[in-house]
């Protein structure tokens, strides 16, 4: 029984080194984002910008009929020029819009998201046009007969800004060309996160017009190295393509050896990162071909949805098109309400089955407590209310165990040259006792997926970013400041150890009594919240246990004294 407990101890360590291992591996080189995250430009106004070096991410290359992908050639624009910049705001996100290269989103902050607790002047910012470190949208309409198109390299006239009597926020921006004029009306309502685009097509001309429509997102990683240890470091941070029922994560090298092309309905695309997604998201219903590429020379990656079959505006005909963005934060109830499936861009990994119940009920607490780290306790103890017969169960053959602890070191002492006798004599002893010896290893297996689920949960909820606790502990998202819940988590790890019996081989029960100090170790670096929940549960675990072993040692008729069952 203790070897396998050493063994469930050292696998459990195993799979936190193993998270620890596909970290580094896949996420040691992220962006970084830019220092300067404040855009002083007036509100609902054109915004001058002094701009440094911009990249030209794409010339559009077209077969006979149906757009191909977009080739990344790379080319910096000149150096300084100004570019004139429309400002669209509520009180939750602020774009940018740059009506010189396709009246497209290049910028956008989070007004209400700071990039640490403690500094409240630098704002997220998603969306940038920072050279060393780009991310912004690409849309268009594409003709398929060679015709002019107000495609993401056009120059757009900026017509107005205005604002609704319900708070919705319009800019309208307009083009013209072969009699085909194209207004394009993005949309901002009051604390939204989403963005709305609407084109108008008019056809002036004597002949149709068929088009398709698309857009595609951009993205320059500047190469940072960062400790694993940086929570930024944890999540995915890459491109990800949605076919209507499940995700397919874009992994670069992948991307280098094969580029993704796929037809999906319902889709869309998407980056995500630590907390945010930044989504382009076509009409519902609506079959779109999927693409994505990646440079890995200029660390450039390219995602893009184009519509799979044309539309046409015939001669003094109007067309709607319509699409929407999000950009903010992983609010799932947000992305749920936008479009179905768009809230699994809260990546909880392979367990995601048992994280989503998991962030339910978290999230049903805290409407009830308002406080995050109060509901992690709470859930803690309804975890724990769950495995209470099992912990039972498994707590009085610990009891029993204990017990049985001088017996069992009196036989390994008597046949410690014959290991054969040695395990049927304490085999027997078990019998007759009625001890199961793999009794309390159950629960510790079972509770690993549930830790490793809540683990994620704490980790991609941004729900529980930068939330507050009580006195030090201020963002339970990053670690213990003063390591001082991690060394409590250890303590409570030790006191936990000493109430259930100590392992016969010496060696075994050095092990056994290092545990909490790597446990100690390895927790001073994970989110705080993660840390209350291990000591909470550890604290629960230690009452539960003192609760049995007082109450067994005392009514369980286990015989101590030396008798016929082979010990001596």
């Amino acid at each position: 029984m203790e070897n396998l407990r050493i063994l469930l101890w050292a696998g459990f360590l195993m799979s936190l080194y193993l998270v620890y291992s596909q970290w580094t591996a896949d996420y040691a080189t992220v962006s970084k984002p830019s220092a300067n995250n404040t855009v002083s430009a007036p509100a609902l106004q054109p915004a001058k910008r002094q701009t440094g070096a911009r990249t030209t991410p794409g010339v559009l290359a077209l077969s006979d009929t149906k757009p191909q992908l977009f080739e990344q050639t790379g080319v910096p624009e000149s150096e300084g020029l100004p570019i004139n910049l429309v400002s669209l705001s509520n009180n939750v996100l602020e774009v940018f819009i740059n009506p010189d290269k396709g009246a497209d989103i290049v910028e956008a902050v989070l007004i209400k998201y700071f990039l640490s607790k403690n500094d409240t002047e630098n704002k997220v910012k998603l969306l940038t046009l920072n050279k060393n470190s780009y991310h912004y949208f690409q849309t268009g309409l594409l003709s398929t007969i060679g015709k002019a198109e107000p495609n993401h390299q056009q120059r757009f006239d900026y017509i107005r800004t205005n604002r609704s009597n319900d708070g919705t926020k319009r800019a309208l921006f307009s083009w013209e060309g072969d009699d085909i004029l194209v207004n394009k009306t993005y949309i901002l309502s009051e604390d939204s996160y989403e963005v709305k685009l609407i084109y108008e097509i008019k056809n002036k001309s004597g002949e149709a017009y068929p088009y398709v429509q698309y857009s595609q997102i951009i993205k320059k990683d500047a190469k940072v190295e960062r400790s694993m240890f940086d929570v930024e470091t944890y999540s995915f941070d890459g491109g990800i393509v949605f076919n209507g029922e499940s995700y397919e994560k874009l992994y670069p090298d992948d991307l280098v050896e094969k580029p993704l092309m796929a037809t999906h309905q319902n889709g869309w695309v998407a980056n995500i990162k630590h907390h945010f997604v930044v989504a382009a998201i076509p009409e519902a219903e609506s079959s779109f071909s999927y693409q994505a590429t990646y440079d890995s020379d200029n660390s450039l990656g390219k995602i893009s949805a184009i519509g799979e079959s044309s539309k046409t505006v015939f001669p003094g005909g109007i067309a709607k098109e319509e699409m929407s963005f999000y950009i903010g934060p992983k609010l799932q109830s947000n992305l749920k309400e936008l479009r179905p499936g768009l809230e699994r861009s809260v990546d909880y990994g392979m367990l995601s089955f048992l994280s989503k119940p998991l962030f339910w009920l978290l999230d049903k607490i805290h409407s009830f407590v308002g406080n995050w780290g109060l509901s992690i306790i709470l859930v803690t103890f309804c975890i724990k209310l769950v495995f209470f017969r099992l912990t039972e169960s498994s707590g009085k053959s610990m009891a029993k165990m204990r017990v049985l602890a001088p017996r069992m070191k009196a036989i390994q002492e008597r046949y410690k040259d014959d290991k054969q006798a040695a395990s049927k004599a304490t085999m027997e002893v078990y019998q007759k006792e009625g001890v199961n010896p793999l009794a309390g290893c159950w629960p510790m297996l079972v509770q690993i997926p549930f830790f490793i689920a809540f683990y994620w949960v704490l980790l991609e909820s941004v729900e529980i970013r930068q939330a507050p606790f009580f006195l030090w502990i201020q963002d339970l998202s990053s670690r213990d400041p003063y390591f001082i819940l991690p060394l409590l988590m250890g303590a409570g790890m030790f006191f936990q150890q000493k109430l259930n019996p100590p392992p016969p081989d010496p060696m075994q029960a050095k092990v056994m009594n290092f545990l909490p100090v790597m446990f100690t170790g390895m927790f001073a670096f994970f989110p705080s919240g993660l840390v209350l929940y291990w000591f909470t549960n550890s604290l629960l675990s230690i009452a539960q246990q003192w609760r049995l072993n007082k109450k067994l040692g005392t009514k369980t008729p286990i015989s101590t004294g030396r008798g016929s069952d082979g010990d001596g």
